[in-house]
C-alpha cells in the first residue's frame, strides 16, 4: 500500500507577508488586489481576520464590513514562488516524488522513505517541523494511502497540523463530511449531487456508482472511487512534465477580463484551434484541460478525463464545464489556456458495431453531413488560419447541443 502526504502550506501568502512584517501578527490582515484599481478580492489572510468570517476568495468590500480595522496588504509574487521553492527542495530531502499542486501545495510519495526516515507520520511531522523551524512558515500535512485522501486530510485540521486516513479509519473520519470537501466536487457538481440526495461523502460513497455516472459523466466515477478509497493516480517526480503528448494554446490578454461570458467566448475559440490541430495532425484526445492566470499572477489548472475525440463541440462542452466548475465570478483573468492530452491516433482501436449502425442510419446520416461540414471548415481554416472561427461559425447553443445546460 501507498503513503502518500499532502502539505499545504497555511494562509500561505499572509503568512510570507508576516515574515516581512511581523506587526502584521497582531492585527486582523490580508493579502488583497487593489480595491481602488479593480473590485479586489481577499487572496489570503492571517488567523485573526479568520475570527471575523473573512475568507478567500471574498471582495474586499465585503471583508471590511465585517472589519474596518483590517489591513490590506499588496501582494509580492515573487516572494511567494521563492519560499514555495525553499519548501518543496525540503519536500525533496524526503523523496524524489514531490508533485506542486498549486504554489502552496504539494503531494509526495513516501512509499520508498520509510525504511530511511521512518513512518509515513514521522516523516510527515519531520517535514512539518523543519519548515517551520528554518522559514517560520507552518502546514497542514494529509496522510493517506491515495492523493485524493491525502488532499481531503489536509483539510480536515488547520493550522500546523498532522491528519492520517488510513484504510482502517479513513471511513469513520469522511463519511460524515460534506460531499464538496471531496477533491474535485465544485460548486456545480455539489448541486447536482445535492439534488438527487446526496449530500455527504458517505452518501456518495454508498451510492449507486452508475447512477452517479449518468448525472455527471466520468468525473462521477471519479469522485465516486475517491469517496471509497479508490485512485491510483501516481505522484509524479518533481522534474517530471504533466503530459508528454499534448497539444495545448493559451493567450495573454491586453487587460484584465473578469466578465465570464467573455472569458467563456474566448476559451471557445481557442477550443475550436486545439480541435482544427487534433484533426490536422490526426490525433484523439482523452484528457482536456484549462489553465488560468489572474493578476496576481496566479494560476490554477483543472483537468477531465473523456472519451477519445477530436470534436469540437464535445471539447468545448468539457471546456465549458470545467470553467464553469471552477472560475471564481469577477474574478481578473490576464491569461487563459486550453490542453488536450492522452493523445492516440485518430484510428487505433476504433471499433464498428454493426447492430449499433443499422439501429441508427438517421443518426448516422446527421453525423455524416457533419463530418461533412467540420471537413469544409478545416479546409478553410487551413487556408484562411484563424480568421475561421468554429466556434462561432458552428450553432452549439441548440436543444440537441452538449453545451446546453
Amino acid at each position: 500500500m501507498r503513503s502518500i502526504l499532502h502539505c499545504d502550506l497555511n494562509n500561505f501568502f499572509a503568512s510570507v507577508e508576516m515574515l516581512k512584517r511581523p506587526e502584521l501578527r497582531n492585527v486582523p490582515m490580508a493579502v488583497s488586489g487593489d480595491p481602488n484599481k479593480r473590485h479586489g478580492i481577499i487572496l489570503a489572510k492571517n488567523q485573526i481576520a479568520k475570527k471575523y468570517g473573512i475568507y478567500t476568495p471574498e471582495t474586499v468590500y465585503s471583508a471590511l464590513k465585517k472589519c474596518p480595522k483590517l489591513v490590506l496588504v499588496k501582494p509580492h509574487y515573487e516572494e511567494y514562488v521563492k519560499y514555495s521553492k525553499l519548501v518543496n527542495e525540503i519536500y525533496r530531502k524526503y523523496t524524489d516524488r514531490v508533485e506542486k499542486f498549486g504554489i502552496d501545495e504539494s503531494f509526495l510519495d513516501v512509499t520508498e522513505s520509510i525504511n530511511i526516515f521512518g513512518s509515513p507520520y514521522e516523516i510527515a511531522y519531520k517535514i512539518k517541523e523543519e519548515i517551520k523551524q528554518k522559514y517560520s512558515l507552518t502546514i497542514s500535512v494529509g496522510v493517506s494511502f491515495t492523493k485524493s485522501l491525502a488532499k481531503l486530510g489536509s483539510d480536515l485540521k488547520k493550522p500546523d497540523a498532522i491528519t492520517v486516513l488510513d484504510y482502517d479509519n479513513y471511513k469513520e473520519k469522511i463519511y460524515d463530511l460534506p460531499v464538496e470537501m471531496l477533491l474535485y466536487v465544485g460548486k456545480n457538481t455539489q448541486t447536482k449531487l445535492n439534488k438527487i440526495g446526496i449530500k455527504t461523502i458517505g452518501d456518495l460513497a454508498n451510492s449507486n456508482k452508475y447512477r452517479i455516472v449518468k448525472h455527471l459523466g466520468k468525473l462521477g466515477e471519479q469522485i465516486y472511487n475517491y469517496a471509497n478509497g479508490i485512485d491510483n493516480e501516481e505522484v509524479k517526480f518533481y522534474y517530471e512534465k504533466s503530459e508528454r503528448k499534448s497539444i495545448s494554446k493559451g493567450i495573454t490578454f491586453e487587460s484584465d477580463i473578469n466578465d465570464s461570458v467573455t472569458l467563456e467566448k474566448e476559451l471557445l475559440k481557442i477550443t475550436s484551434n486545439i480541435a482544427f490541430s487534433l484533426r490536422k495532425m490526426r490525433f484523439k484526445a482523452s484528457v482536456i484541460s484549462i489553465t488560468l492566470k489572474d493578476n496576481m499572477f496566479i494560476s490554477s489548472s483543472r483537468q477531465k478525463k473523456i472519451d477519445y475525440t477530436n470534436s469540437f463541440d464535445v471539447l468545448a462542452k468539457n471546456v465549458v464545464e470545467l470553467f464553469r466548475e471552477h472560475y471564481t465570478l469577477g474574478a481578473n483573468i490576464r491569461y487563459i489556456c486550453v490542453g488536450a492530452s492522452g493523445l492516440r491516433g485518430e484510428d487505433d482501436n476504433e471499433q464498428i458495431d454493426i447492430f449499433n449502425m443499422l439501429e441508427n442510419k438517421e443518426n448516422i446520416k446527421k453525423d455524416k453531413r457533419k463530418k461533412e461540414v467540420v471537413d469544409a471548415m478545416d479546409k478553410l481554416k487551413e487556408k484562411f488560419g484563424d480568421k475561421i472561427d468554429y466556434a462561432s461559425a458552428i450553432e452549439i447553443k441548440n436543444k440537441n447541443t452538449p453545451l446546453d445546460n
